[in-house]
């Protein structure tokens, strides 16, 4: 049991540690860890949502299943938390702020729903899921902070940029999902989708400190 919650908790803290100190001013742990914490409990109201959208058997296609019911249901929870609870608060003063948070919201979500992937699957999953899903909801949360960090910092197009925090990271992790889905080959799609999503996603933190 230690050793699942080990390999769940530890790519989270590895991924939080290397963007938070890309931070010039350090934010504090305090708050860091609230969002955490904000990031972790709203899996439960997915799970419960998604559990009863299948249960009702209105699912539909591969690509509803992927855009909707699970991407779309994942990011806008980081989402709102982020728009409702970090959006107006003082210590959210820097573009790159907004990438701090919102990936500490999002690997909040990625700690917990690992820790009960490895329970129900196996540990021998922990590499892989480190990789893949959990690195993909950091990068995700890089740039729904990046947009949200633009909207706070500058006048121009402020709801545009706040709708973008929300719509890109939505395309993004929808098309994860639907690639999975679509083919057994998964390496073969997935791994020059995380190349270009890793190339993405640090290009956005190197503008936000600049």
């Amino acid at each position: 049991m230690l050793a699942i919650i080990t390999a769940g908790v530890a790519p989270a803290l590895a991924l939080m540690s290397f963007f938070y100190l890309k931070d010039k001013i350090t934010e504090p742990i305090t708050l860091i860890v609230r969002t955490f914490i904000y990031g972790s409990l709203i899996v439960f109201p997915i799970m419960f949502i998604q559990y009863a959208i299948d249960e009702s058997g209105h699912l539909g296609n591969v690509f509803i299943q992927s855009f909707f019911v699970v991407a779309f249901l994942e990011e806008f929870f980081k989402w709102f938390i982020f728009r409702y609870v970090i959006y107006q608060h003082t210590e959210f003063d820097a573009h790159y702020d907004g990438i701090v948070y919102a990936v500490s919201i999002s690997l909040g979500f990625a700690t917990v729903e690992n820790i009960l992937y490895l329970f129900a699957n196996g540990i021998e999953y922990a590499f892989t899921r480190a990789l893949f899903p959990v690195s993909s909801h950091a990068l995700f949360g890089v740039i729904m902070g990046y947009h949200f960090g633009k909207a706070k910092m500058n006048n121009r197009y402020v709801y545009w940029n706040i709708i973008l925090a929300l719509l890109i990271p939505l395309t993004l992790h929808g098309s994860y999902n639907f690639m999975l889905s679509v083919t057994d080959k998964w390496a073969f799609v997935i791994i020059p989708f995380m190349i270009i999503l890793w190339w993405f996603g640090l290009h956005r933190t190197r503008k936000a400190t600049h």
